[in-house]
């Protein structure tokens, strides 16, 4: 009984408090990397809320939403019809993520390549210049329902700052995930023109043209609605927010109304 309150007490010990980490140092870089090698069970490096909605409920669970501005009817009606777009598109996931995550993929990287990675390494300027800066925090929402590109723009994901204010993030960006829901992806292209090259040999009986046709296509605009993932950088320190704090996500959607929605993000769930 001794031991195995003494082993479960080392088990503890061993494993990493988990907290946002906004600047990676040598113990948890070893633990993330170590994970990715099989070395030892992988660190959680982020949190995804699903905002599916299934039997009338998120699939993250009742309460993954509240409304933050136009009333819980906003709530109320996404759950009711998910998949209606004519009030706006819908978040269908949140990921919140740091520098740990970035140092997972370079570490599976390199063990894909039959290289070692150290902790070290990992903490050198060459990697260290490939991940998020010190201190931001990445959040990427994927959307649904968005009625062309252009709209993207219009989306609104603040946090909400330890006195309450909202918080803009400091960079965005888009993955280049987006599709339209009818199937096309953003690769899609309908025009085409050829440049033929001849080359022509000559013998004394004979004559032979050999002709190289590029084509090059021109990508178009995608036709909505659209779905795809929105990526957006905060500084939560700055806010006043801890590592390990529970925070605010808030979402304004493209769509012209007051509904406004908040989505808790628990920085103490990953590292």
């Amino acid at each position: 009984m001794r031991k195995t309150a003494l082993l479960s007490l080392a088990v503890l010990l061993s494993a990493p408090a988990l907290a946002w980490v906004p600047k990676l140092e040598e113990t948890t870089a070893k633990n993330v990397i170590d994970g990715a090698y099989g070395r030892r069970d992988a660190v959680p490096t982020y949190q995804t809320i699903d905002l599916n909605v299934k039997d009338g409920q998120f699939v993250s669970g009742a309460g993954a939403v509240k409304a933050f501005d136009g009333g819980d009817k906003c709530v109320a009606d996404w759950l009711a019809a998910p998949t209606d777009f004519k009030a706006g598109s819908r978040p269908l996931a949140v990921t919140a993520s740091g520098q740990a995550d970035q140092l997972y993929f370079q570490a599976v990287e390199a063990r894909d390549n039959f290289k070692n990675l150290s902790a070290a390494d990992a903490l050198g300027a060459d990697l260290a210049g490939k991940r998020l800066a010190d201190g931001l925090l990445r959040v990427d929402v994927q959307v649904r329902g968005l009625p062309n590109e252009k709209k993207r723009d219009a989306y609104s994901v603040f946090l909400k700052g330890a006195d309450g204010k909202p918080v803009k993030w400091t960079r965005r960006s888009f993955v280049n995930d987006w599709k339209s829901m009818n199937g096309a992806s953003a690769t899609q292209t309908t025009t085409a023109t050829a440049t033929t090259t001849a080359t022509t040999t000559t013998s004394a009986n004979s004559s032979t043209t050999t002709a190289t046709t590029t084509v090059t296509s021109s990508p178009v605009a995608l036709q909505g609605p659209l779905e795809g993932t929105l990526v957006y950088y905060f500084e939560p320190l700055k806010a006043g927010l801890g590592a390990s704090d529970k925070v605010e996500l808030l979402i304004r959607t493209e769509a012209d109304t007051n509904c406004a929605y908040s989505v808790t993000l628990d920085l103490g769930s990953f590292q």
